[in-house]
């Protein structure tokens, strides 16, 4: 299997203008100028080569802190041309509890090294890392829906009581015990078009959204808790807006959000977040910017540092906020 390479920026940039069928869901770019990113097809009139970022990915767009464009819907790119990537998927979702190995992928005859490198470049994440994650996630779901721990473990596929605690663990931060049915605040797993996402919410506000492969997310979810005295598994109103939301806006047709924040952190982080939140769809900011809106213009770097602390992704729009060196940083 040979994987599609992408020429210098500057070929892509013709490819651009010339609206070139070839690169079509293959390479994509971002706008600077206006923090949307586009397929290269895209009918939009084209930006000036000095705003031009290109992608291998619309999740290493999303990475970058673009949103997608409503006229062209780059997410509706993520289907895989690939053969082996379409395979390997259709296996998967056939059998999301299989317990998949590099030599078990090696078996159908297939180059791990391409196929880490294809499904990072499409989804951002491996093949193994997917796979781990869907077990997971049919762990995650099986304790929401009531399931004993012992049950849920079954349900996601794994032999070992001690391999699914570990492996919950080391994603949220907790052993799946450390959930408590009586707490106010509920989590829950959503599949987006860029991987699974975590929300926490209690039955009004939203405490927490962040992509289940984020570094962060367990020291997030261990201070949540703390604070709020205990995190369950479930659903709640807010949860469900979240979902509905959040996939209008993968798919072009949402630009702001409407379901109510519970900020956590200081009287200067809130109000910072609070600042980001205001920053409209298709434009940007920088922490410059940020500073004097809050009044507070000699606070650029504790305004970066705020930016970074943000525990509700994509709501939040840090992704909007650019550097000093007019780059997108969020």
């Amino acid at each position: 299997m040979t994987l599609f390479t992408l020429p210098d920026d500057d070929s892509l940039y013709i490819a651009l203008l010339g609206r070139d069928p070839n690169y079509d869901g293959r390479a994509f770019v971002g706008v600077r100028s206006t923090g949307v990113f586009c397929r290269l097809t895209c009918p939009a009139r084209k930006p000036k080569r000095e705003n031009c970022t290109f992608y291998e990915s619309p999740s290493e767009c999303i990475d970058a802190g673009f949103r997608p464009c409503k006229r062209c819907h780059p997410m509706h790119a993520m289907v895989p041309d690939d053969p082996a990537v379409r395979d390997l998927l259709t296996r998967l979702d056939n059998h999301p509890t299989y317990r998949w190995s590099e030599d078990k992928v090696s078996a159908l005859g297939y180059d791990l090294s391409t196929i880490r490198r294809a499904f990072k470049r499409t989804f951002g994440i491996t093949f193994l890392d997917l796979a781990r994650a869907r077990r997971l996630q049919a762990g995650f779901a099986a304790l929401s829906n009531g399931y004993r721990v012992i049950d849920a473990q079954l349900e996601a596929g794994f032999e070992s009581g001690a391999a699914f605690r570990t492996a919950f663990a080391n994603m949220v931060g907790v052993k799946p015990s450390a959930f408590s049915d009586t707490a106010l605040l509920r989590a829950d797993w959503f599949q987006t078009k860029l991987g699974p996402m975590i929300a926490v919410a209690d039955n009004t506000h939203l405490h927490l959204l962040e992509f289940a492969d984020r570094k962060a997310l367990p020291a997030e979810l261990s201070r949540l808790q703390k604070a709020a005295g205990g995190i369950g598994f479930g659903t709640t109103e807010p949860l469900e807006r979240t979902k509905a939301e959040l996939t209008e806006y993968f798919d072009g047709q949402r630009a702001a959000f409407t379901v109510p924040l519970a900020l956590h952190g200081t009287t200067f982080t809130k109000s910072v977040w609070q600042a980001l939140i205001a920053v409209p769809a298709g434009e940007i900011q920088t922490y410059a910017g940020l500073a004097q809106k809050i009044g507070r213009p000699s606070a650029t770097r504790a305004v970066a540092r705020a930016n970074g602390a943000n525990q509700i992704s994509i709501l939040i729009p840090c992704h909007r906020v650019i550097g000093a060196d007019g780059n997108l940083t969020g």
